[in-house]
Order: structure tokens, then sequence, then C-alpha cells
């Protein structure tokens, strides 16, 4: 087959075979490109598709982590006995989870 282009139809005009630079113009549109399979996922040395999960954002195409509440301050312990170290480690844990910053104890 015989073509004088890089851009040309074959198979009766069922199939365009691009072989320069495909632009599309300010409001054109693009219909039938539903499957996304073949785009990889992304990886440190791959650009691919990506999902946003939890503690994630993505507004104008920049992705961002979404930052957690602070733990409330507690002073810092001036316990004297070992009971009253672990009364304030918990007090400690318990802002921790609060916070989000520690999962919360599991039930069971």
């Amino acid at each position: 087959m015989a073509y004088m282009g890089k851009n040309y139809s074959t198979d009766g005009g069922d199939k365009l075979v691009i072989g320069g630079t495909l632009e599309v113009g300010d409001g054109a549109t693009v219909t039938g490109l539903t499957d996304i399979s073949a785009i990889p996922t992304a990886a440190a040395d791959t650009l691919g598709c990506i999902k946003v999960g939890d503690g994630l954002s993505i507004a104008e195409g920049v992705l961002s982590v979404d930052m957690c509440t602070p733990a409330a301050n507690q002073a810092a312990s001036t316990a004297d006995t070992v009971a009253k170290l672990k009364n304030d480690f918990n007090t400690l844990l318990a802002a921790l989870k609060t916070a989000g910053l520690m999962e919360a104890d599991s039930e069971g």
C-alpha cells in the first residue's frame, strides 16, 4: 500500500493513522475515548493515572495532601510516680487519637 503523507486512512476509512501531530483546537470535542485501560498506573518513574484517596485532594490538576489537625498541647509531665507517668502517657495517646494522628483502639 502506498501513501503520500504521515496521516492516512485505511480499511475503507475505518482506521485513521496519525503519523504526525494531532492537534485538537479550542472548542473541539473528541468522542468515544472511554477506555483508559491503556494508560499506565503512575509510579515513581512512570507518568500515568492515579486515584485520589483519603487524605488527598485535587484542584485544577494539582494533587495535595490534606493537612491533619494537630493534637492538643499537653504540658510536660511532672509525674513523680510510675502511676502518674502512666496517666500522663495515656492522656497523650488519647490526644493523638482524637486529632486523628493515631488510629483508635480496635474493638474486640
